[in-house]
C-alpha cells in the first residue's frame, strides 16, 4: 500500500460521488502513474554506455525482453495511459474478463496475450481488487504461459481480495505482488468494496 499525500489526495477525489467521468479518468491516470513508480521498483535494466555533450557516461536502460502491461478490460483501460507514461517502450497485451454478478466468478472473453511469457515481467492493471476472483483468474492465465514475476496495480483493495490472492498463490513458483493506493474496510453483500468508489468501469466510461 502506497502511503503518500498525493496518492491519498487523488484517491479522495476519485471516491467523491460528484466527480464527473472526465475528471475521474484524469485522476485515475495520474494516480496510476504514482502507483506505477513504486510498482516498477524492481524493473530489470541493463548497463549501457552513452555519450553526453561532455563525455561518455555509464547508465542503464530497460532490459530485454521488454516488460508487458496487461489491462483487464474494460476498466483496466482507464489505467493504461498512466502506466505507459513511465514505460512507453513496454509491450501491451489485453485480457477481457467478466464477472458473473451472482456467482462472482470471472470468465475470459478476450485474450490478446503472447503464448510464451517466460522471462517477462508482467504488470496487470485492474482498478478494484474486490473478491479477487478476476485478478486470480488473470494471473493464473499469465503463470500458465510461463510468467514468474507478476505485479498487479489496483486503485483499491479489500481484505477479502488480498486474502484470496494470498491463498491462491502461496507456495507457487512465482512472485506475485499487489500495489494499491488503499486497503478498504470490507465487501458488501454485492461484492463491492466499502467505502470504495463504486463501479470503476461505469465511473470511467458511463453505464453501457
Amino acid at each position: 500500500m502506497i502511503d503518500h499525500p498525493l496518492v491519498a489526495h487523488k484517491l479522495t477525489r476519485l471516491r467523491r460521488e460528484e466527480t464527473s467521468s472526465a475528471t475521474f479518468r484524469l485522476l485515475a491516470e495520474e494516480l496510476v502513474t504514482l502507483l506505477a513508480y513504486e510498482a516498477t521498483d524492481g524493473l530489470r535494466v541493463q548497463p549501457v554506455t552513452i555519450q553526453t555533450p561532455v563525455s561518455e557516461a555509464q547508465g542503464v536502460e530497460m532490459a530485454d525482453p521488454r516488460p508487458i502491461v496487461v489491462p483487464i478490460l474494460r476498466a483496466g483501460l482507464g489505467m493504461l495511459n498512466g502506466m505507459m507514461k513511465l514505460m512507453p517502450t513496454a509491450e501491451v497485451g489485453f485480457l477481457g474478463m467478466v464477472r458473473d454478478e451472482t456467482s462472482l466468478l470471472a470468465t475470459t472473453y478476450a485474450d490478446r496475450l503472447p503464448h510464451d511469457l517466460h522471462d517477462r515481467q508482467v504488470f496487470v492493471l485492474d482498478p478494484m481488487l474486490a473478491t479477487g476472483g478476476t485478478l486470480v483468474a488473470a494471473i493464473d492465465l499469465l503463470l500458465s504461459r510461463g510468467a514468474r514475476e507478476v505485479t498487479a496495480i489496483c486503485l483499491l483493495a479489500a481484505p477479502e481480495g488480498i486474502a484470496h490472492m494470498e491463498e491462491a498463490f502461496a507456495g507457487r513458483d512465482a512472485v506475485v505482488t499487489v500495489v494499491t493506493a488503499a486497503l478498504d474496510e470490507r465487501l458488501n453483500e454485492k461484492g463491492y468494496i466499502v467505502p470504495g468508489l463504486g463501479d470503476a468501469g461505469d465511473r470511467l466510461y458511463g453505464v453501457v
